[in-house]
């Protein structure tokens, strides 16, 4: 088997060493090719393989073609030019300094493009005016216009997201800078932009009007990221050897890593695996979440709780297609902008011509919900999630539905409810549920999918809908809730239990544990519960 390129992003180096290269040169030459635009903007979540692609594009453009022998683009009309190209990879420039740190490490980066090239940048300083110099210079001294890819276009100015002030000043000084390329369009042959977001796309390119957004593109939905015919294609022998190891065929393998790991949609469309989560998989066989593990989750999680935050408010959340294309600027987009930026949440067909908002997959679902019952459960004095994980494993496993209420109520304890209940108050209105009984309930989920329970908010059935459902090694749990405003906990709970008998909530299975629940709204706790 060749070998994973787990870590890796240089196209040249794992060419090279012949690593395992899921091959996207068809996408490329398609975008190389198919419009008459030459100058293009692209946007994905991190960890998507977006370094690769701009090394991949240098070697394309340095004419290095025995790198790409055996690959789609070797088999058409591609001239195999070599140009001048100026790759700036901007996770380079450094922000710990603050705003000089900046201007410092676009100066260092400008520079050391120009000593590759061997030019003389004439004294100037500024970096705008010095990757204008290095630009028009490097085309007149190679008689052939520049190639200029740029990666992580925003990673300067999100790195201070957080500090409105100084972002205004990074947006500033790399509006300066990246406005250079449309006041040299006469010297450029292709330039190429990706990053992260579309917020700084927002304030940043406020005069790069010309660069053509191929992020929603639907001929390029599977420009990053694996599709289940190229995991099936590339992977073939992973899938046979983690099968052998789990004891289980190939396409049962398959069908539980589509749950857990696929369902990244960039076009509404075309679903794809993050291809870190897929490398790191195939390297243990360990179902685990490696890509929110990859990253900084603390920050999604201050968002998370800062903003007061549940999960469950973002499900199958309608959006419009002028959403999906300009979700906003950092400051100011709503929350499920910032989520869908980042990659936590994705993009589903919607009822309409529009499109809907979902968490791709289980890896992503699951991370998010431990990170809102980590928030709650800091909110408490100091629990961790892990606190309540083990009692509520031993309460499902016993069937012990003391346990089970005793683990939810010191959760439900550490609620800052007020906060919760004002922020998720849209969420409310569209269940059409009373506040406080939506709160809890989505706190209970929460908790449920963090732990990797399967449960669901709102199970249907041909008489209505229970509250809560639980499946766990085969037995399920039915579970009403109401809430209790008048000291009248042994009544509501007992009418819990009623209900779900009278409309055979637990009717598509064979035996059911059915378990009505009382919240007091005073104390916040489960007070009374009939099974």
């Amino acid at each position: 088997m060749k070998k994973l390129p787990l870590g890796r992003q240089v196209f040249e180096a794992m060419r090279k060493e012949d690593l395992l290269y899921v091959d996207k040169t068809r996408y490329i030459y398609a975008l190389l090719t198919g419009t008459g635009a030459n100058q293009f903007f692209l946007s994905r979540p991190r960890r998507f393989g977006k370094t690769l692609m701009c090394w991949t594009l240098n070697a394309l453009f340095s004419g290095k073609r025995e790198l790409f022998e055996g690959l789609a683009i070797a088999g058409t009309d591609w001239a195999w030019e070599s140009y001048p190209v100026i790759h700036l990879d901007m996770s380079r420039v450094g922000t710990d300094d603050g705003i000089d740190g900046v201007r410092k490490s676009l100066t260092d980066l400008t520079g050391d493009v120009a000593v590759e090239y061997g030019i003389d940048l004439g004294g100037e300083t500024e970096p705008g005016r010095m990757l204008e110099v290095t630009i028009s210079k490097a085309a007149k001294k190679h008689g052939k216009p520049a190639v200029v890819i740029v990666d992580e276009y925003d990673k300067p100015f999100l790195d201070f997201y957080a500090k409105p002030p100084i972002a205004q000043e990074v947006r500033e000084v790399m509006r300066n800078f990246y406005v250079k390329f449309k006041a040299n369009e006469q010297h450029i042959r292709f330039l190429f932009m990706t990053g992260i977001s579309k917020f700084a796309k927002m304030g940043v390119f406020s005069t790069l009007n010309h660069l053509t957004d191929i992020s929603l593109k639907k001929e390029f939905g599977a420009l990053f990221g694996y599709t289940g015919e190229e995991l099936a294609e590339n992977f073939g022998e992973y899938l046979e050897a983690g099968a052998k190891k789990l004891n289980c065929p190939v396409d049962e393998l398959v069908e539980k890593m589509r749950v857990y790991y696929n369902g990244f949609c960039f076009d509404g469309v075309t679903k794809v695996y993050n291809p870190f989560s897929m490398l790191n998989f195939l390297s243990d066989y360990e179902f685990i979440n490696h890509w929110m593990n990859s990253g900084s989750p603390r920050i999604i999680a201050d968002y998370m709780r800062c903003q007061n935050l549940t999960v469950e408010q973002f499900v199958g959340m309608p959006v419009s297609r002028s959403f999906a294309s300009n979700p906003g600027d950092v400051e100011t987009a709503p929350a499920h902008g910032f989520l869908y930026q980042a990659g936590y949440l994705t993009l589903r067909e919607g009822v309409t011509d529009d499109y809907s908002l979902d968490y791709p997959n289980i890896e992503v679902f699951q991370s998010m919900s431990q990170l809102v019952t980590n928030n709650i459960a800091q909110y408490g004095g100091g629990n961790y999630f892990i606190d309540f994980r083990t009692p509520l494993f031993e309460a499902l496993n016993d069937g012990n539905v003391d346990l089970f209420i005793e683990t939810v109520n010191r959760l439900l304890s550490c609620i800052p409810y007020d906060d919760y209940a004002k922020a998720a108050q849209a969420a409310i209105r569209r269940s059409g549920l009373p506040a406080r009984e939506w709160l809890y309930r989505a706190t209970i989920l929460a908790f449920l999918h963090g732990c990797g329970v399967m449960a669901l908010g709102e199970h249907h059935t041909s008489k209505g809908r229970s509250d809560l459902l639980i499946c766990h090694k085969g037995a399920a749990w039915v579970v009403e809730f109401k809430v209790a405003y008048n000291d009248d906990s042994k009544a509501k709970a007992k009418e819990a239990l009623e209900q779900i008998t009278a409309r055979r909530y637990d009717g598509p299975f064979k035996t059911a544990k059915k378990v009505g629940l009382a919240i007091d709204d005073k104390t916040g706790q489960i007070t009374e519960w009939a099974e």
